[in-house]
């Protein structure tokens, strides 16, 4: 019996994987989890990710993938579907891997981060769509959104170079 049919996962491992799969409540949100879990990433960057080292920041999103991965595929099983809309970590990492190289972002340019990654991470162009089945289980849930946070970091890039509101 899945988590779908009983309300929630058995067991407190399974439980806490899906919590972090899910980044808390955000997951759980009814309607559109992720988008609300990339703004709580761009709002709380400034706090909790840009003031790191970058040596730091490299190493928050490696455990975080890391993490992210394994919650990811625990969650496809416990909740019976591949890539459930629920699991938003993958957009907790690839929203604070587009602002990976910027340090003190105004708040236009965090604004600017945010919907590029939407952008990317929602239409995704190649080859994040096909990335999906590069790897298997929660891998694959987080490679994605890790290549399109490469393609918005570019873009953030260029938005910091040509943009009359970016600081």
């Amino acid at each position: 019996m899945s988590a779908q049919s009983t309300g929630g996962p058995e067991n407190p491992a399974d439980r806490w994987w899906l919590d972090v799969a899910t980044v808390g409540p955000l997951g759980n949100l009814p309607s559109a989890p992720g988008t609300w879990c990339s703004l709580a990433a761009a709002v709380s960057a400034p706090f909790l990710f840009e003031p790191l080292p970058l040596v730091t920041r490299l190493i928050l999103l490696a455990v975080l993938f890391f993490l992210g991965s394994r919650a990811s595929g625990r969650a496809e099983i416990v909740l019976g579907e591949k890539d459930p809309g629920r699991v938003v970590v993958d957009e907790l990492f690839g929203q604070w891997l587009t602002f990976l190289p910027f340090a003190s972002l105004p708040v236009a340019d965090l604004l600017a981060g945010f919907i590029l990654f939407r952008v990317f991470d929602i239409f995704k162009p190649p080859p994040v769509r096909a990335s999906e089945n590069w790897l298997s289980g929660g891998y694959g849930v987080m490679i994605d959104d890790g290549l399109a946070a490469v393609y918005a970091m570019a873009g953030l890039w260029l938005w910091r170079m040509v943009s009359p509101l970016s600081g």
